[in-house]
């Protein structure tokens, strides 16, 4: 498989490169990053025939939307795919501290949740303004769920449903402002309820649906019935398939970590790294369309891409169900290239 190759949502004439580019790290998630280093990320991605890339208010407090809209604004639009999300408002506050919620130098704008049909027509409208695009492919509702919202989650998933945020997803995507609808989440349950909301034609999962864990296999199932197309984002758990010791942006618990050294260690038998195994598995299930990976640096991109294309033998994910590492369900790709 080559990050280059596409494929199309179900419900709409829409196609991704099954690898795409996530922008969070140039919004400086963790770190910072230059304007400079953003620029030789983005280019070697393009070399690299990647044409997906997912966005989002949030990020870097929209550092990252700036970005990315400038440095693909001389490429011509229709070459390339964009995602960004709603769901927070930004609202200019000069007290924003140098290191907010994982962002370093994130810009003065507050994050603020709205979930109304006002907000996110509004989110939309400031997103097309600050990528410079008209026509932005997929909107995602950001965030949303009782493990982001916590007790005010009732609050915001109404504003989605009788304020109206649902309405104004369909209606962006009825009169042709955006092709694609759907969440950008971390967590399954949310995406179910959705669903029975609103016909979403993509959902960007991060994090349930990896090596490490499996247990969003049913809502990948029900996803692929309702032709509800899944981009899996934060294949790496946060870094710890990548040998950091994060997994869901907190330090990994020990059981957490004894199962990725098990991991570790199986990959290794079959000559595979880690990542390149981390890669590969979520691409097997017929809900996925593509996957994202976030990239700092244009050498961190190459070798995500290099990682995607490699090569995994089909015995490596037989032994790792045979070892319970892997749910026995679980798809898993077919060839070794």
């Amino acid at each position: 498989m080559k990050a280059s190759d596409r494929r199309s949502l179900p419900r709409r004439n829409l196609s991704l490169t099954v690898l795409g580019l996530g922008t969070a790290p140039m919004g400086g998630l963790y770190h910072t990053t230059s304007f400079a280093e953003a620029e030789e990320t983005i280019s070697a991605a393009w070399d690299a025939g990647i044409r997906h890339f997912d966005t989002a208010p949030y990020y870097g407090y929209t550092r990252s939307e700036r970005r990315l809209g400038a440095l693909l604004c001389e490429r011509e639009r229709g070459d390339y795919v964009v995602s960004t999300k709603a769901g927070r408002l930004m609202v200019p506050d000069e007290t924003i501290s140098a290191d907010e919620n994982g962002w370093i130098r994130p810009l003065p704008f507050r994050p603020t949740p709205d979930y109304t049909y006002d907000g996110v027509l509004r989110s939309f409208e400031h997103s097309q303004q600050r990528l410079g695009i008209i026509k932005i492919d997929i909107l995602y509702i950001h965030d949303i769920g009782r493990y982001t919202h916590r007790d005010r989650h009732e609050h915001f998933w109404s504003q989605l449903t009788k304020g109206g945020g649902f309405k104004a997803l369909s209606e962006l995507r009825g009169d042709g402002r955006v092709t694609a609808v759907g969440l950008g989440v971390n967590e399954t349950e949310v995406v179910h309820d959705a669903m029975q909301e609103l016909d979403l034609d993509v959902t960007m999962l991060a994090g349930r649906y990896t090596l490490l864990e499996q247990a969003s296999l049913p809502l990948l199932d029900e996803c692929a019935r309702a032709s509800n197309a899944i981009v899996i984002a934060g294949p790496f758990n946060s870094g710890l398939l990548v040998g950091n010791n994060k997994f869901n942006y907190e330090d990994a618990p020990a059981d957490i970590v004894e199962r990725f050294h098990a991991l570790k260690a199986f990959c290794a038998e079959f000559a595979v790294p880690l990542p390149v195994a981390a890669l590969r598995f979520p691409m097997a299930h017929p809900a996925v369309i593509s996957l994202a990976t976030g990239a700092r640096t244009a050498d961190q991109l190459r070798m995500n891409v290099a990682w995607f294309e490699g090569s995994v033998p089909t015995q490596l994910w037989k032994t790792l169900k045979e070892q319970g590492l892997l749910a026995e369900n679980a798809p898993v790709p077919t060839e070794e290239g």
